[in-house]
């Protein structure tokens, strides 16, 4: 995610506790939204940043690095995982990540946009890009070659701009990312492809509703704020969300807000008044309010026993 030079930032300047959020942004020339480079090129392309000094952000797109050699540190969503060879690391839309040295580590690395997929290959591929989905994949034995052998495929396909016609490019581009993808679904800790979903419009409104929730739920806490960003009616919205989770839009919002301040309270050990503006909360002690109704806790005893508790 080349986002000093090539992926813009939508959320300005960031502060002490905001994370910034990056839209995807290839180098020029690059068709679609769609791009695959290495490990080892990325970094020597982005020698001082982000890890000199680490900081965090969070990206519109998918990436996904499948490592070959060496050791991968990277943080997702206040948590550090390691990632060995012959696994892959895949974070995606509004997942808060962070990098670390790159040290030895080597390996394709591809960024994707989520309407790259064709929207029957989406539907299939939905628990793997579910947003609580694994954030570190162990292919089964007979899969992890195949799917580095693919990865590299895709990697040459990419290289390989200007010998045949763009739109066969990219169809070889995207054919092989999907072949790929599906393959990968069928990694440990995934649903069965084509389970998460029915095709039918409620549960791809609600589908919907999760992607952009992830993205926006720092800044936009009501239903009808989403409900205008799909462009329904807070009633179809609300309709979605019930069928689908047995929950209200507002009961949602606030379990995702919640959970974000459970991971900066007590992994990432941010101080109170950090997450409250980090959450959009305009008073501290709105957040206080807000985290006491719904754990009784107030936020200082809440850090102390999610960081007790390991969470």
């Amino acid at each position: 995610m080349m986002v000093d030079k090539r992926h813009l930032s939508l959320s300005g300047q960031a502060g002490p506790a905001t994370v910034p959020l990056y839209a995807f942004q290839p180098p020029v020339g690059t068709p679609y939204g769609l791009e695959v480079n290495t490990i080892e090129d990325f970094f020597v392309q982005h020698d001082d940043w982000p890890w000199n000094p680490p900081r965090p952000g969070r990206a519109t797109f998918h990436y996904l690095i499948a490592v070959t050699e060496g050791e991968l540190r990277h943080d997702v969503d206040h948590v550090t995982r390691t990632v060995a060879p012959g696994q892959w690391l895949w974070v995606r839309p509004g997942h808060t990540l962070c990098w670390h040295p790159p040290g030895s580590a080597r390996g394709p690395f591809i960024l994707f946009e989520p309407d790259v997929l064709r929207p029957d290959i989406a539907r299939l591929l939905a628990p793997l890009t579910a947003h609580d989905a694994p954030a570190v994949l162990s292919p089964h034995a007979g899969d992890s070659a195949w799917l580095q052998q693919s990865a590299f495929q895709l990697l040459d396909e990419h290289r390989a701009l200007g010998r045949r016609p763009l739109d066969i490019h990219h169809a070889l581009r995207r054919s092989l990312l999907e072949s790929l993808l599906l393959r990968l679904a069928n990694a440990p800790g995934i649903a069965p492809t084509g389970t998460a979903t029915t095709g039918t419009s409620r549960t791809d409104r609600y589908g919907r509703f999760l992607d952009a929730l992830e993205l926006h739920f720092r800044e936009l806490h009501h239903a009808a704020d989403y409900a205008e960003l799909l462009g329904c009616s807070v009633r179809t919205l609300s309709r979605a969300a019930r069928d689908a989770t047995g929950k209200g839009v507002r009961e949602l919002i606030d379990e995702r807000r919640l959970l974000e301040a459970r991971r900066l309270l007590g992994g990432a050990r941010w101080e109170a008044r950090a997450v409250a503006a980090h959450l959009g909360f305009t008073d501290p002690a709105n957040f206080g309010r807000f985290v006491r109704d719904r754990t009784g806790l107030a936020p200082a005893a809440f850090a102390a026993r999610e960081a007790r508790t390991g969470a």
